[in-house]
Order: structure tokens, then C-alpha cells, then sequence
């Protein structure tokens, strides 16, 4: 009798032959890229080091479409919308010690986005392993010691024959709920000694799934399907798994109102009669939440910018379904439900009961007024006029990047993202930055459609170099700078806490003259011509810059109140 586990894949005659007489000239570079492609990755993301050079030789020898970046933290961005956008696990290749560690602050959003990147970086020779101090260029004492608390998971590497098993071991662990970055680290002499190992042709993995316990679900089910007054909180968990129109089948069947969080936009759909949207910092939403008797929260942990500043106190019973077990309860006591979005949601849509409450849509409708008048009654006219002049240029299946500036804060709460996996931003970390290398990212992604990056001033000159990234591979960005001198949040902050802005002044470049230096085209806009000039540079192929001067304010806060 045969059982599965006595059945052994028998390499066909040409895989023999290839083993038995592996081509010359590779090296540890090699088994690298040979393991990825395996894996099924077709592009990598990264910037070349000295440590790093085997790796970047062995791209020579493969069919993977390499994306060079200027700055490694911009490299990481980059994988990380890569990885947003198509679900696959990002390769991103890097040196030892400065260029490895530069990368940091872009793998801790793609940790607390849930986006799969892997990491692969240099080491210093093996000989320098193990915390002595030999003086190796870029040695660290211990360099998988700075990646520990901010990846998944650390995978050392110390002889050819661990690379493709240690490239899988990190690629499950990318892609395994919830995903996240992951960090794998050769030394120098490894990537670059000749192998007599063969070409590696196989490396399929399969990621474990995250199902719920059904007893779990089964309570979660008969609580949802009694309840009076039910609510739904739809995180960013949501969208990464995929699980919009099960939220949506789930919602209806409840006739539960639906907030997204700003990692969730695009989950549950704008102008749906349950939908309050995305004010979150809003204090009528936050109250409405508040009286839900059962509140669902799904793929969110309810963290500072989901719950109001910790505001948000709820009254009822709260149902969490959450895939990142640290996040689990980790701020309200709840039903905890450790588990995919999905496969949960599928779990309910087979147990729930249905509900009817016609009083559903004109509660949210309700609370969607008292939203707008506190809003109308700010004055915000111009910020509300350049949000809206940004949607009405953007086409409808277009992603979008927001960097953290006062527009995207407004877009956070104010923007319809149209569709799932659309709208990202950095609020999970909250690093400066983002959203043009993210941006690139995303069109090497999909080409198939323009791509929006948002920045202000500040943050634009975190990632100016990178013009000469998306001229280089064509890539179809248009890129919106907001100039308005400053930090202009942090001028905000501080003047409101303070009395007056300490650091938050800038002496700024002409963005139009810059863009053009590198060959991108661009334009001066104002909030009046702003759709138009928008819309044109988004119609045009290659990449665009378009800067608006403007000072836009924030709505008031209600967390302080």
C-alpha cells in the first residue's frame, strides 16, 4: 500500500543530466537567483554593494527583471507596493551593515502592512560571524540582531547547500497569514565561491492557511445573527486577504453598518447605504461604534489611528477576527478569532443568521450628516476642493500612494479609494517617504495603469533621487507634490500644542526645474487647474511631476475633547 508520504517526485532524464553536469562559471550568487525563480519570483528589487556583488553577477545569468533603486529604504518601498499589489512575495536584494540597515524603516511598514517582502542581504565573510570584532567592512556584532524586531523571521545562511532551502523557509514565512517581510543573510564569500552544486530547478512551497476554530466561529455566529444593533470594523487584513465581497455578503445579510479603517480603504464600498465610510477621527462615529451591542472587528487591532487616539471604549460585545495573534485583544477584550479575513468571513456566511433592519441605512445616513456639518463648519474648502480635484482626475482602477502629509490625512478619512487594493499609505509605521518609491513600485507591479504617488514637500525630498529611477524604467507614476514650505502636520502639532513651530521650516528646490533636470516632465499646478493638470499628466505615458503650492489646514481633531 502507497501513502502520500511514500511518494518521491523521480527527476525526469534532462534534470539528471543537468545535475550531473552542472554549467560552469556560477557561484553562490547563483543558487540564489536559481531559487527564486524556482519560487516563482520574476522581478527583484535593490541596490548593488561590495559585499553584495555575487548575488548582482548572478542576475546576469537569469531571466529575473532587476528595478534598481538610488537609496535602499526606497528599494524597500518599493517591494513592499510590489508585494501589496500582486500578493507575491518581493524579493529585495541588498549589502551588508550601511545598505542593509538604510532598509529598516521600510521593512517596519511592510510589517505593519502585512506586505510579503523578502529581504536577502550580504554578510561579511563566514570567518565573521559570530560577534568578533575583525574589522570586516560593514561588520555589525550581530547584524540579524537589527532585523529581529522588525521581520517575521531571521534566516541565516553559512554554506551554499542552506541557500535554496533557507530562500523557501523565508518565502513560506513571507506568504503565510499574515504576511509580512522577512530577512535572509549570506555571507560575502558564500554568494561569491564557485558551486558545484546543481542549478536549481524546483522550489515550490505552500504556505500554511489560517483557518478559524469552528466553536469560535459558531458563538461569533449566534451572536451577530441576535443582535440588535451590530457594527463592522473592516481593517487592512481585509484587503490583503482578499475578502471584500465576502464582507460585503456578510454585511448585508446583517444589515450591519461597515467603517473601514485607513489601512482597510477600499474594503467595503463607498457609497453602499451601510457604509460610514472612514471617519474614524470623528467623534459621531466613534459614539456610533461605541453602542453597537456586537461589534465585528475584522483584520484590524483597533490601534491608536483605528480607535480615535484609544478614545474608542466599547459598550457592547466585540468580535475580533485577526490573523496577527499579537494583535489579538491586544486593546479590548473581545472574542478573539485567530484567523485569515477570508476564511473566516466564510466561516460566518455558512452559520450566521439573517437579519432585517430597515433602520440601518438611515442611522449611518444619520451619522454621515452630523460628520459633514462638523466638517462644513471648519471652513476647509480648499482642501476639500483638492481632494476632490485628485479623485476626479484619478481614474477609478488606478492604485494610489500617499506619502504622510496633510493630504493624505484628509484622504485617510475623506477619499473614496473606488476599489480594493487601491489606496495605500504609510500609516501602519508612519515613516517619511513612501509613497513615490512605493508608487514605482506599483507600476513595475501592473503597468496596465497609471499610478498616483502623493507627497509633500518634506517627504518628497526623501525620495527625489528616485526621478532618476522612474526615468530610467519608463515606469507610468505621476507624482503630486503638495509644497507648502514645511513639515506642514508637524507645523500644525506644534503650533496647536505649543503656541509656535520649532524645525519645521524648509528651504525647498523648484520641483518643476528638478523633475525636468532629470528628464520627467513637469508642471505648476493650482487648486483651480489641479483636476486638469492632474488628469494630463496621469494620460501620459512615463512618469510626471505636478506640484501644487498650497497650505492646507486639518480638520480639528475630536480625541481631545
Amino acid at each position: 500500500m502507497t501513502h502520500d508520504h511514500d511518494l518521491v517526485l523521480r527527476p525526469t532524464a534532462a534534470q539528471t543530466e543537468a545535475a550531473l553536469n552542472p554549467p560552469g562559471g556560477r557561484n553562490g550568487g547563483d543558487l540564489v537567483v536559481e531559487t527564486l525563480a524556482g519560487l516563482g519570483a520574476t522581478t527583484v528589487f535593490g541596490l548593488p554593494g561590495q559585499h553584495a556583488l555575487g548575488m548582482f553577477d548572478a542576475l546576469r545569468r537569469s531571466d529575473l527583471r532587476y528595478i534598481g533603486l538610488r537609496v535602499e529604504n526606497n528599494a524597500g518601498f518599493a517591494a513592499d507596493a510590489y508585494g501589496r499589489i500582486t500578493g507575491e512575495a518581493a524579493p529585495l536584494l541588498l549589502s551588508t551593515g550601511p545598505g542593509a540597515l538604510t532598509s529598516l524603516a521600510a521593512l517596519q511598514e511592510a510589517r505593519a502592512a502585512s506586505a510579503p517582502v523578502l529581504a536577502i542581504g550580504s554578510q561579511v565573510p563566514t570567518a565573521g560571524l559570530g560577534g568578533g570584532r575583525h574589522g570586516y567592512l560593514h561588520e555589525l556584532p550581530d547584524q540579524a540582531a537589527s532585523f529581529r524586531g522588525v521581520v517575521k523571521s531571521v534566516h541565516t545562511v553559512r554554506t551554499q547547500s542552506q541557500i535554496p532551502s533557507a530562500i523557501a523557509e523565508a518565502w513560506t514565512s513571507a506568504l503565510t497569514v499574515p504576511h509580512g517581510p522577512v530577512w535572509v543573510e549570506i555571507p560575502q564569500d558564500v554568494l561569491l565561491a564557485e558551486t558545484p552544486i546543481p542549478v536549481v530547478t524546483g522550489g515550490d512551497t505552500f504556505p500554511e492557511e489560517l483557518p478559524p476554530r469552528p466553536e469560535l466561529t459558531a458563538v461569533a455566529a449566534d451572536l451577530l445573527s441576535r443582535a440588535e444593533r451590530p457594527a463592522i470594523v473592516a481593517g487592512g487584513g481585509v484587503v490583503r486577504a482578499d475578502a471584500s465581497k465576502k464582507l460585503r455578503q456578510l454585511a448585508e445579510r446583517l444589515q450591519a453598518p461597515v467603517v473601514t479603517t485607513f489601512g482597510g480603504k477600499g474594503a467595503f464600498p463607498w457609497t453602499h447605504p451601510l457604509s460610514l465610510q472612514s471617519w474614524l477621527e470623528d467623534r459621531h462615529t466613534t459614539d456610533f461604534l461605541e453602542d453597537a451591542d456586537v461589534l465585528l472587528v475584522v483584520g484590524s487591532g483597533l490601534g491608536e489611528l483605528s480607535s480615535n487616539y484609544h478614545t474608542f471604549t466599547p459598550r457592547g460585545r466585540v468580535i475580533q477576527i485577526e490573523a496577527d495573534l499579537g494583535k489579538l485583544e491586544s486593546n479590548h477584550p473581545a472574542l478573539g478569532i485567530h484567523a485569515d479575513a477570508r476564511l473566516a468571513l466564510q466561516a460566518l456566511l455558512e452559520t450566521v443568521g439573517e437579519r432585517t433592519d430597515p433602520s440601518a441605512p438611515e442611522r449611518v445616513r444619520a451619522v454621515l450628516d452630523k460628520v459633514r456639518d462638523r466638517i462644513a463648519a471648519q471652513e476647509l474648502t480648499l482642501e476639500q476642493d483638492v481632494l476632490a480635484a485628485v479623485r476626479e482626475a484619478l481614474p477609478p482602477g488606478a492604485p494610489s500612494f500617499w506619502d504622510m502629509t496633510i493630504l493624505a490625512y484628509w484622504a485617510w478619512s475623506a477619499f473614496d479609494a473606488k476599489a480594493p487594493n487601491t489606496m495605500h499609505s504609510a500609516q501602519g509605521a508612519g515613516g517619511l517617504g513612501y509613497g513615490f518609491p512605493a508608487a514605482l513600485g506599483a507600476a513595475v507591479a501592473d503597468p496596465t495603469h497609471p499610478v498616483l504617488a502623493v507627497s509633500g514637500d518634506g517627504g518628497a525630498l526623501y525620495s527625489v533621487a528616485e526621478l532618476a529611477t522612474a526615468r530610467q524604467y519608463d515606469l507610468n507614476v505621476t507624482w503630486l507634490i503638495v509644497d507648502d514650505g514645511g513639515y506642514g502636520i508637524l507645523r500644525e502639532y506644534m503650533t496647536d500644542a505649543f503656541g509656535a513651530p520649532t524645525a519645521t521650516e524648509l528651504t525647498r528646490p523648484d520641483y518643476v526645474a528638478l523633475a525636468e533636470s532629470f528628464g520627467v516632465p513637469g508642471v505648476r499646478t493650482s487648486p483651480r487647474t489641479l483636476a486638469a493638470d492632474l488628469a494630463k499628466a496621469l494620460a501620459a505615458p512615463g512618469p510626471s511631476v505636478v506640484v501644487l503650492p498650497a497650505v492646507l489646514r486639518m480638520f480639528a481633531p475630536t480625541h481631545l475633547d
